[in-house]
């Protein structure tokens, strides 16, 4: 879309020719014509009418990830490993194509969980003196003019979320 205001703005108001502003998008200057000709906002391109090579896979590959996200992570195939075995199925296509699936299917996946948790909220409430949160770490300062560890330990309660703070050195 930004394209193609560019292009008006070439054509109509900076007086560029088309052959210059072919040359500067990389588009051929029939591209050009027809697009400022045209009252084209965004281009439009034509959906696949035919099958894919993985369509026929789809249901096996679906499965397939559905399986592996339920595994730990570590013993998760990766989606190459998968590609591989449909290959084995006498898959023909790119791993490329593959990959996109597995993309699409994991952020339907997500959006999915996000719909159906949607409105759910249950609040934490603690009683004073129920309960903290606890962290330590690690960082270097200069005091007097030397480096030091500085070891913190860090606690925050969960009733009033106040925080303290203890550096050891």
């Amino acid at each position: 879309m930004a394209l193609l205001s560019v292009m008006r703005q070439w054509y109509y108001r900076d007086e560029i020719s088309i052959r210059e502003i072919a040359r500067r998008t990389g588009l051929s200057r029939n591209t050009v014509r027809k697009y400022l000709a045209s009252d084209v906002v965004e281009p439009q391109y034509p959906k696949r009418k035919g099958r894919g090579k993985l369509d026929e896979y789809a249901n096996t590959l679906t499965s397939w990830l559905h399986r592996e996200s339920q595994r730990k992570l570590k013993q998760r195939l990766s989606v190459k490993q998968l590609f591989y075995n449909l290959v084995q199925l006498d898959y023909t296509g790119s791993y490329d194509r593959v990959a996109v699936f597995a993309r699409d299917w994991r952020g339907h996946q997500q959006e999915a969980s996000r719909v159906a948790s949607r409105g759910t909220y249950v609040p934490l409430i603690f009683a004073p003196g129920e309960a903290f949160q606890f962290d330590w770490s690690e960082d270097w300062v200069v005091i007097e003019g030397q480096n030091t560890k500085l070891q913190i330990a860090q606690f925050k309660l969960s009733h009033s979320r106040a925080f303290f703070l203890k550096p050891i050195l």
